[in-house]
């Protein structure tokens, strides 16, 4: 594989999607390979499925690999798990997908990878400021990212609003458990992303999740500060993120090193001259 070429892997409910992502121009350089999601989804079951979809494209150690997971990840440490197993919770997924897929990863969550491929390819490319993502689908996933930089395990979606969870009315499965049509659901839309700016004041706001496809008939009727837009990586969004996010992560982690040894040799040889 190319040195500009880096492995995105998007965990999800019902299925484990990978591909390889050219990190110049966020395109796939080979067809998304996918594997249903093991049921159960145990970390076991799922850390040996990711480890198929990443041995499909047999990388070299060298290649960069992100992971994105459908739950909060506190260094490595998956510390929610709404659409898989609850025994995931405390497990320590960079390493268990190590183990089995005999190459180091980088993880994050999956909206957290979605917003920022969306930074690093697709709505939000080049823009500055702070860019708020969001997916509408069973819930609202969140994603923040402030001048290049991602805060992470923003779980915006559960803020209270009128004494509910924000996801319950205002996630696109909000309009089949309660029936809205459109001007009901929009209704909702606007008092979360109104509350969104009141806490936050992004300079953009992106809409993603399948009902983005549908964005004319609900962006336009929201009344907001910032411009509202919808995404354009579509379900492509998790992988190419989650291979940039890891690119990124392991030029860091190799920097660090060298920055450690530069440091080391300077402590060393101030030792043997004052000898």
């Amino acid at each position: 594989m190319s040195k500009n070429i880096a492995i995105g892997v998007d965990i999800g409910g019902t299925g484990i999607k990978a591909a390889p992502v050219n990190l110049k121009t966020g395109q796939f350089t080979e067809d998304r390979y996918r594997i249903p999601t093991p049921q159960p989804s145990t970390p076991d079951a799922i850390a040996r499925t990711v480890a198929k979809v990443i041995a499909k494209f047999n990388p070299s150690k060298k290649v960069p690999i992100g992971v994105a997971f459908p739950g909060v990840v506190q260094h490595g440490i998956v510390k929610t798990a709404a659409n898989v197993d609850d025994s995931w919770i405390g497990t320590d997924l960079r390493a268990i997908i190590r183990d089995y897929a005999g190459h180091d990863v980088h993880v994050l969550n999956d909206a957290d990878a979605a917003g920022f491929g969306e930074y690093r390819f697709g709505a939000a490319h080049g823009r500055r400021g702070s860019i708020l993502m969001t997916t509408l689908g069973t819930g609202i996933g969140t994603a923040m990212i402030v001048d290049g930089t991602l805060v992470p395990n923003l779980e915006l979606g559960h803020i209270l609003i009128d004494g509910h969870d924000a996801e319950d009315r205002a996630a696109e499965s909000a309009r089949d458990r309660y029936g809205y049509d459109w001007e009901q659901w929009i209704e909702q839309l606007q008092k979360y992303y109104s509350e969104m700016e009141r806490l936050l004041w992004p300079d953009l706001i992106i809409v993603g999740g399948g009902v983005s496809k549908s964005h004319h008939m609900f962006l336009p009727k929201l009344r907001l500060r910032a411009p509202i837009i919808p995404a354009e990586l579509l379900n492509g969004a998790g992988i190419v993120g989650a291979a940039a996010a890891a690119a990124v992560e392991m030029k860091y982690e190799r920097d660090e090193a060298k920055a450690a040894e530069r440091s080391a040799k300077k402590k060393a040889a101030k030792e043997h001259s004052d000898a």
